[in-house]
């Protein structure tokens, strides 16, 4: 992986240009690049709110399963477990989601550090660049 993305939602000259491209082969393409580019950087927050809603919407059925649980089947061995094995798949995805919590903010904090680098090391450019240009202007005030 590389530190910078080719397509980023930012006015790169790569999104620009796939824009305009897009606007001229089909205009929805121009405009889903347009969208990207303008709201791009909130798809983490819509993906994380789209998960909670799906696992919301799914706790229902859960609920659901957990009362169909005690009606049995009449194998009380077989009850048993059926229901161990339901609560350990239930662990399971508990620590499969808390394991994707800690990599979606693990990525942040890599995606924060690289922004952070990239403006520092563009403020140090920048005072290269003053402190080049305000020594090759002379002084007359001396």
């Amino acid at each position: 992986m590389t530190q910078t993305a080719l397509i980023r939602p930012a006015w790169t000259p790569a999104t620009i240009a796939l824009m305009v491209l897009g606007f001229m082969v089909f205009w929805p393409l121009g405009l889903a690049m347009l969208a990207y580019i303008i709201w791009g950087d909130r798809l983490d927050e819509f993906k994380a709110d789209v998960n909670r809603a799906t696992d919301d919407f799914t706790s229902v059925f859960r609920k659901n399963r957990h009362c169909m649980r005690s009606t049995g089947s009449g194998n009380a061995a077989f009850d048993e477990w059926r229901d161990s094995e339901l609560s350990r798949l239930d662990e399971e995805r508990k620590k499969l989601d808390e394991m994707r919590r800690e990599f979606d903010q693990h990525m942040r904090d890599l995606r924060m550090a690289r922004d952070r680098e990239e403006f520092n090391r563009f403020m140090a450019d920048r005072k290269a660049s003053q402190a080049r240009t305000s020594g090759s202007v002379p002084d007359f005030n001396a």
